[in-house]
């Protein structure tokens, strides 16, 4: 399912991909198939992914584990530090409202604790009243 809602993005919004350079792709193992793969390639796009059982290891195959760890770890930080399963927007255009600003307040604090030599720089506890 999730590769045919990625093709049909690239079909509804050529602009994704035109005048830039080709981009590369990094998705899970779900993401196979010849097929599928030859479509991308013809449009351009380069996918990195495990290799799933049986198939030989892939292009890029020591990139997987450090990026998993930090996609885990923004997740986590999302979700736990700035709260964003329960944002409480009602629109679309409240929920980006929402996001937007706890990623600007955890910013924020980022550089303020970076300036002030903080014990701790990517934390909002000492601001959560």
């Amino acid at each position: 399912m999730e590769r045919e809602v990625l093709l049909d993005i690239f079909h509804v919004e050529p602009g994704l991909l035109a005048g830039r350079r080709p981009p590369t792709l990094l998705a899970d193992k779900n993401y196979y198939g010849r097929v599928f793969e030859q479509h991308l390639a013809d449009l351009g796009v380069r996918l990195l992914r495990p290799a799933r059982k049986g198939e030989p290891e892939r292009t890029g195959a020591e990139l997987f584990k450090p990026m998993r760890q930090l996609i885990e770890s923004v997740n986590q930080t999302l979700k736990g530090q700035l709260d964003l399963e329960r944002h409480g927007g009602r629109t679309p255009a409240g929920v980006t409202v929402r996001v937007l600003q706890r990623l600007l307040a955890l910013t924020a604090a980022i550089w303020h604790n970076h300036k002030t030599s903080g014990p701790v720089i990517r934390s909002l506890t000492a601001y959560d009243h």
